[in-house]
């Protein structure tokens, strides 16, 4: 049967996004999930994200990695999600909806719109909290004086500051501890900005990452690297660049542009 799958891209992480109302296949979603997002044989994305309640603003989103494994939330598929929703309807710009996530519910407003299509929303993204180091941490063979941050957004994150994030073999250290997103930062090239490369959790080096923004930026303050006062923190990847607010009680707020690359019909 045919299923149609319309592809969006937030800063360079693309997502494939299936509208439930079209039914369900027969097949298991994490075996779809590896054909449609091989690059090769397949539309080809980051991950796979499952959308419900398109028509309203009560929204729901499960998302599937590359490799068909479950993550419980993503900055920039949740956005991608909520623009495949948004432009299905004639909601203006100012619309906020409400999505239950693997990680619990998230609020996304559509901020503006452009004249080429591209929309920009902010998503309250939860509150960032600590959590354990994770197994396998010192195979990185981090220097004990490297500042490191293990945190969670509703998944798990391991940010380290570094020199230069040009110059790090990302791949050989993501693929030592494959259970969590590897975030590298350095300051600048501004004073209230940084610098990210990130190796994500079944999905490899992708070219942006919205949680592992947020993570980032909670680093950032906590170490020094863009002081208390700065309002956000502008978060420079290979993809492009996010904004990204941390409240003093620690609570995420993600805004960046998110783009319609194409539909795609797939028999499943």
């Amino acid at each position: 049967m045919p299923y149609t799958l319309r592809k969006h891209d937030g800063l360079g992480n693309d997502f494939l996004v299936f509208d439930l109302a079209q039914g369900t296949p027969d097949e298991p979603w994490d075996v779809l999930a590896r054909r449609w997002c091989d690059r090769e044989n397949g539309p080809g994305a980051d991950g796979l994200l499952l959308l419900s309640g398109t028509g309203s603003t009560r929204l729901a989103m499960r998302l599937h990695n590359a490799d068909g494994s479950r993550a419980e939330m993503s900055g920039n598929g949740i956005r991608c999600l909520v623009m495949a929703a948004h432009t299905a309807t004639d909601n203006p710009v100012g619309t906020t909806y409400r999505v239950d996530t693997d990680a619990g519910p998230r609020e996304a407003t559509v901020i503006s719109r452009d004249d080429d299509g591209t929309l920009h929303i902010s998503v309250d993204m939860g509150e960032v909290t600590d959590l354990p180091e994770p197994g396998n941490w010192a195979g990185l063979g981090c220097h004990p004086d490297r500042p490191v941050r293990h945190v969670s957004l509703g998944n798990p994150h391991s940010v380290v500051g570094v020199d230069d994030v040009a110059v790090v073999d990302l791949k050989a250290l993501g693929e030592k501890v494959p259970q969590v997103n590897l975030e590298i930062i350095e300051p600048g090239p501004g004073p209230h900005e940084i610098t990210m490369r990130v190796h994500e959790r079944g999905a490899g080096i992708t070219r942006a990452c919205g949680t592992g923004a947020c993570a980032a930026a909670d680093a950032a303050y906590a170490w020094g690297l863009v002081p208390r006062s700065a309002p956000e923190v502008t978060v420079h990847m290979d993809g492009g660049s996010a904004r990204v607010r941390v409240s003093p009680e620690r609570r995420a707020t993600l805004i960046g542009p998110t783009v319609h690359v194409g539909d795609h019909t797939v028999q499943a």
